[in-house]
């Protein structure tokens, strides 16, 4: 799910905002970095994100090889805004994670693996092995001493995108029970998808609001790949740069998530990455560039944490 180039006038937005307490037309909007834990290139370029203060919160993907350090992180620093990104997939053909409970179950493929892709993932799990697994992973996020803020997924495979088949009501009901927020947008405003999908997203977000569970108004990103990469025409940091400020400067009132996946573009990153390397180089360089705060501060936009969005839901607030 990735945002169009010119991002339409964005719709109404809910009145979230205003349950932060800003003004209605306030434009808020999170810094996301997913795939925290996923490997060291993403523990490193994540922490120093996180302890500088150019991310508002970061989410863990607790089945990988390197989700200790990253929770151990957590559990030390509990004032910064730690999440769970909910794994179903795995994506890369070199270096791969399983389930925490255990490979006899529909989650995984014929390797013991979870599915390369969301497609797969849609077709063939049953509710009842979703439902248990991203249990066990909050629950050993939380047994780990993470303060949690929130939940989102990875690769986007509980949305339905693929062949139709949400496994949102699973997700939702977890959210609900531990009250945390959970990101799925409102509305499919500049994001690249199918616009019928807005039908299901309605009655996901209406399930939601039934259930508690606070929502972003938005979520966009940018694409995960490099424009013509591995040509002599290949997008350059300043052009992504250029890309990123001038969503900034679309964002409308309301709550935007912006999740983006930076890491250290290093040889360990190279080995594992099937594509996009370096970008993810690009997105760490990008999230600390002061042309980026200085872009956010020009256009008053309001820097808010998921913590505060589960403050809301837990009426904190």
């Amino acid at each position: 799910m990735t945002p169009n180039p010119r991002p339409p006038a964005s719709p109404a937005p809910s009145d979230l905002v205003e349950r932060l307490g800003f003004a209605p037309d306030a434009r808020a909007i999170i810094l996301n970095a997913d795939d925290f834990g996923m490997c060291r290139a993403a523990n490193r370029a994540i922490t120093e994100l996180l302890e500088a203060g150019n991310i508002d919160s970061t989410t863990v993907m607790v089945p990988c090889s390197w989700a200790p350090e990253a929770l151990a992180f957590a559990a030390a620093r509990p004032a910064l805004d730690v999440g769970v990104h909910l794994v179903l997939t795995s994506e890369w053909s070199r270096y791969r994670w399983r389930p925490l409970t255990g490979v006899g179950t529909t989650l995984v493929d014929d390797a013991g693996y979870f599915p390369l892709d969301v497609e797969s993932v849609e077709r063939q799990v049953s509710d009842e092995d979703v439902a248990a697994e991203l249990a066990a992973q909050l629950a050993a996020a939380l047994a780990a001493g993470a303060d949690v803020s929130h939940l989102d997924n990875h690769m986007g495979s509980v949305y339905g995108l693929a062949t139709g088949r949400s496994l949102l009501p699973v997700v939702l009901a977890l959210a609900a029970q531990h009250g945390l927020p959970f990101r799925l947008p409102r509305s499919i405003d500049g994001m690249d998808i199918d616009p019928s999908f807005q039908g299901a997203l309605d009655q996901a977000t209406g399930l939601a609001d039934r259930l508690g569970v606070v929502l972003p108004d938005r979520l966009w990103t940018h694409p995960f790949d490099l424009r013509d990469a591995g040509t002599a025409d290949e997008e350059s940091y300043d052009e992504v740069k250029a890309g990123f400020l001038n969503l900034l400067r679309s964002v409308g009132a309301g709550v935007t998530e912006f999740y983006l996946h930076p890491m250290a573009d290093d040889a360990e990153l190279a080995d594992i990455a099937d594509y996009g390397a370096s970008k993810r180089g690009y997105e760490h360089r990008l999230l600390a560039d002061p042309e980026v705060a200085a872009t956010i501060t020009a256009e008053g936009i309001v820097r808010v944490s998921w913590r505060d969005l589960r403050a809301v839901q837990r009426g904190e607030r």
